[in-house]
């Protein structure tokens, strides 16, 4: 699934929480926000596209979920905060090249030769592939207690299981985040993000820089398959030159299909974090938008804010020439894929917040639909259910919750980009207002009472505040859509 992360360790952000974000670029996937108790986990978890079965401990916790409406092709979790106050968002779709995959292939699901085998045991027919995007939230997250712990457990059930596709998973706890890639069926690497860094994800392998000798020595900041360093001498994998050892050239890819699809997102994230310390325009710069050798991970020129993550995943190249918005035909519009695509289904930044208690520590900002129109809201996961405008989403379009009122918004401003940007700026500036508003209120009364009834309903006050404000804000953009149609006439236009 084609999608975009940011991650943002404590000491480059405004207020030292640490955050991992990801647009989850389905097609046009219907998703909800839920809370899954240790009562509703399962015990046996059966992947409906692979197939395969994994007995899961009896000990989960309480975690948030932005799951598919629709059942039919699995759970696709997507992203959540347990209630240990850890982070998770799986997965990034990444790259790999064909040695890779020769070498550790992917772990598909194979039909059986005859339909009628297995049937008599009920089991599902075939031999069972790995673990995917499709599983991974629910069979990690509710188990783990630190983001370090994430990627022990998840890198034990990828040399157990395996799995059927290249992807990146990202984890935070209150001081750490932690970024771990998959390296053919059943091998994997993992680094701590430096607490002063930022890391652009788009869509490929992204580890530039890796330390083997900290990974088979004290692992402070590295992890990776107890083989790597055979597996990849004896597939002759190294391509590095002087010693170097970056772990995209060996894993990665530099297709053709890169420089248009993924690279040019990078390369608009890191000339918005760094527009001083790094030259990112004209014939002088160092990293232009199909440059195969732009950082993993950048200090920005400034601390991050939520609302700068929240741009970053949002943007379409505003002020260069490949902004399909622009009104300046430069002969670039759109040659390049935008972050804030027309058919992601939900975007979440998982902000772990330094010093506060680990009931009101984590706060997660939802976006449904396009994030180039949709605003974000903030609710505290740790609480027993979500509200009905966030958790009650069916297949049908329904302007009474947040998921469908927010697609709505997109389709129709589109079109109309430049009638209605002011409208949607205005939508997103008074949604994170008040956001924050409410949110400082609620925690310093969870401050003086410790009591998490509060937070439960601090998540209603949010959402009716998002539900007053998204339907006003669908109301201006339907105004000034209706009134541009094709066939709209006056009599005083003849």
């Amino acid at each position: 699934m084609s999608c975009t992360t940011v991650l943002v360790g404590k000491n480059a952000t405004n207020d030292r929480s640490t955050m991992i974000s990801r647009t989850d670029d389905g097609h046009f996937d219907v998703k909800k926000l839920i809370v899954v108790e240790p009562a509703d986990q399962p015990r046996v978890y059966e992947s409906k596209i692979s197939h395969v079965k994994i007995e899961l401990p009896d000990d989960p916790m309480r975690y948030t979920s932005c799951p598919s409406v629709d059942p039919a092709h699995g759970i696709w979790a997507a992203t959540g905060i347990n209630a240990a106050g850890v982070g998770m968002t799986a997965t990034e779709t990444i790259t790999s090249n064909p040695r890779v995959l020769a070498a550790d292939p992917l772990v598909r699901y194979e039909k059986p030769e005859k339909p009628e085998e297995n049937a008599a045991e009920g089991e599902a027919a075939g031999k069972p592939g790995g673990i995917g995007e499709e599983d991974i939230v629910v069979l990690v997250l509710p188990y783990i207690r630190s983001a370090r712990e994430g990627v022990l457990r998840l890198a034990s059930l990828l040399e157990q299981y395996g799995t059927y596709e290249s992807n990146g998973i990202a984890f935070n706890d209150e001081n750490e985040v932690w970024w771990l890639e998959t390296i053919g069926g059943h091998h994997w690497m993992a680094r701590r993000v430096p607490d002063d860094k930022v890391v652009l994800m788009p869509n490929q392998f992204g580890m530039d820089g890796f330390d083997l000798n900290d990974a088979f020595g004290e692992q402070k900041e590295n992890l990776c398959s107890a083989d790597l360093r055979e597996f990849i001498r004896d597939n002759c994998l190294d391509l590095n030159q002087n010693g170097k050892f970056n772990p995209r050239d060996i894993f990665g890819s530099h297709t053709d299909m890169d420089h248009i699809y993924n690279t040019p997102r990078a390369w608009f994230m890191g000339r918005y974090l760094c527009p001083r310390t790094h030259t990112w325009d004209g014939p002088a710069a160092e990293f232009g938008p199909e440059s195969d050798d732009l950082p993993w991970s950048l200090v920005p020129d400034r601390k991050v804010t939520i609302e700068d993550v929240k741009y970053l995943l949002s943007g379409h190249y505003q002020g260069t020439p490949y902004d399909p918005y622009s009104a300046q035909d430069s002969g670039k519009r759109g040659i390049y894929r935008s972050i804030g695509i027309n058919r992601t289904g939900v975007t979440s930044i998982c902000q772990i917040r330094d010093g506060l208690p680990v009931e009101n520590r984590g706060l997660e900002w939802i976006i449904f639909g396009s994030t180039a129109f949709s605003a974000a809201l903030p609710v505290y996961p740790n609480v027993p259910k979500m509200p009905t405008y966030l958790s009650e989403v069916t297949l049908d379009t329904d302007t009474h919750n947040f998921y469908w009122a927010s697609r709505l918004i997109g389709a129709l401003a589109d079109p109309h980009y430049g009638n209605v940007v002011q409208l949607i700026e205005r939508y997103h500036g008074a949604m994170a207002v008040k956001s924050r508003i409410l949110v400082r209120e609620y925690d310093q009364k969870f401050a003086e009472t410790k009591d998490p009834a509060l937070l439960e309903e601090a998540n209603e006050k949010l959402a009716e505040m998002a539900e007053k404000e998204t339907t006003s804000a669908l109301n201006k953009v339907l105004y000034e859509a209706s009134v541009r149609m094709k066939n709209g006439y006056n009599r005083a236009d003849n």
